[in-house]
């Protein structure tokens, strides 16, 4: 039985990574280059995630996988991490800095990481396009909030121009139009053709592979000087005590299977690649966000996995 657990948490977190790692030494080896890796990242956020989204969505009952309570807990949990985020950062000095520390520690790779680990377990990512639905939207109002008001560009005038951006952001994020897309096709019950049904599988089927191997390209190792410890507290907040809180009440409302394991990556991913484009484009430095990225990532192959097999071995999940 012990053997059989573990077997089952590596075979559910180390092909994600592999995958980030291969990744890696394609940009070290000059494979990819970060002209490349963007373009890669853009097009993967763009068109791949929210095709593979749609494609589960759209095939499958979505008035009877709908969970309220999912979603809900899912808001409440986002809204207590970045409370929490928030007080952490206020240990750090540099006020100009809390917003990059605030973003890095609440903020997970729910689209790109949540999809591909629920997906490699149960083969679709039903729960997690639930839990990016109510995640996602938290996740931009409250880095853009944060870092607006942190940032050493700021000015008086912007507050406006923040808001309509805020809003406009979230309105034409690809991933939320994908599952937006993807409901109200199920609910309903458009046939889809075998033309569309093929073409979008086909988009689909690269989504996963293709936004880790990105992912792990976008990697910068000379980003830690002099980050390290502000950094390992984002991280242990990040991947273990956020876990280590909401997780028990999540088993106490009764979540179990895939629910827990969409709620597990909302809680324990790493911090998304996303923080740093936000972080530099909102005037911040960018190098606590990079190092978070890259730390959190690293080490999240490990910390992921133990919860995994802890829950696996009693028998959450």
């Amino acid at each position: 039985m012990f053997l059989d657990d573990l077997r089952f948490s590596l075979n559910a977190t180390v092909p994600v990574f592999l995958m980030m790692v291969f990744g890696y030494f394609c940009r070290r080896i000059g494979l990819l280059d970060e002209h490349t890796t963007t373009k890669i990242n853009r097009f993967t956020f763009r068109a791949l995630l929210p095709a593979l989204l749609f494609a589960d969505l759209s095939k499958s009952d979505f008035r009877s996988v709908w969970d309220s309570k999912f979603v809900f807990f899912c808001i409440g949990v986002t809204v207590l991490s970045i409370s929490v985020a928030s007080v952490y950062s206020l240990l750090h000095k540099d006020k100009a800095e809390r917003g990059e520390i605030i973003q890095a520690s609440y903020r997970s790779s729910a689209a790109v990481l949540g999809i591909a680990f629920v997906k490699n377990i149960y083969g679709d990512s039903l729960m997690a396009a639930l839990m990016v639905l109510g995640t996602v939207p938290l996740y931009n109002i409250a880095a853009v909030t944060v870092l607006s008001m942190t940032s050493p560009e700021r000015k008086k005038n912007q507050k406006s121009t923040l808001v309509l951006d805020t809003i406009k952001g979230i309105i034409t994020n690809p991933i939320i139009l994908g599952i937006i897309v993807g409901m109200v096709w199920s609910v309903l019950r458009i046939p889809q053709p075998i033309i569309l049904e093929r073409s979008v599988s086909y988009l689909a089927n690269m989504a996963t592979p293709l936004s880790l191997i990105a992912l792990g390209a976008s990697f910068h190792t000379s980003e830690a000087k002099g980050r390290i410890r502000v950094t390992v507290g984002i991280v242990f907040i990040k991947l273990v005590l956020f876990c280590a809180a909401f997780l028990p009440a999540a088993i106490y409302l009764g979540f179990r299977g895939e629910k827990l394991t969409a709620i597990l990556v909302m809680l324990g991913s790493a911090t998304t690649g996303s923080c740093f484009v936000m972080a530099k484009n909102l005037g911040h430095k960018g190098a606590i966000t990079a190092f978070a990225v890259m730390l959190s990532t690293l080490c999240s192959a490990f910390t992921l996995t133990t919860w995994l097999f802890l829950l696996k071995r009693l028998e959450y999940i």
